[in-house]
């Protein structure tokens, strides 16, 4: 009888262990109803930072195409002002990103600091459809959005 119990429990060790290890740690999934509403905007600080530097600095390669006049240079308070308020709006570093959306497109506009320590400004921006993601005209999507 002692021999048959041995053998049970021999057995089962391996369950009961695999069982311990997947519990922990695991965090319960969320709803899309109960998940928090998302943050527009969180500054997130570098995980190294480096001491400020002005000889160290490059400036963006500011992006020039017909159509895109009033919006390459613009600041990010500008852009809000002809697009109205920014789907998404993230910092990296001193880098931003602005997202406006509607029906017939995505616009992404990126603003990078002309000099050190100076405002962001728009330099680059890609355009594409929401539905699949393929790009589109970029000044036909600022178009399209500025007529909403």
């Amino acid at each position: 009888m002692a021999r048959n119990t041995l053998k049970l429990v021999l057995a089962l060790a391996p369950v009961a262990m695999l069982a311990a290890c997947g519990a922990s740690g695991t965090a319960p999934v969320r709803s899309a109803s109960s998940a928090p509403p998302p943050v527009r905007s969180v500054p997130i600080p570098p995980t190294n930072p480096k001491p400020p530097e002005t000889s160290g600095f490059r400036a963006a390669k500011v992006m020039s195409l017909p159509g895109l006049e009033g919006v390459i240079g613009a600041n990010a308070a500008s852009l809000q002002r002809q697009f109205g308020l920014a789907r998404l709006d993230v910092w990296e570093g001193d880098a931003r990103k602005l997202q406006f959306s509607g029906d017939a497109c995505v616009l992404d506009i990126y603003l990078y600091p002309p000099a050190p320590g100076k405002e962001p400004t728009a330099a680059y921006l890609d355009a594409r459809r929401a539905s699949d993601g393929l790009d589109v005209d970029r000044a036909a999507c600022v178009r399209a959005l500025k007529a909403r």
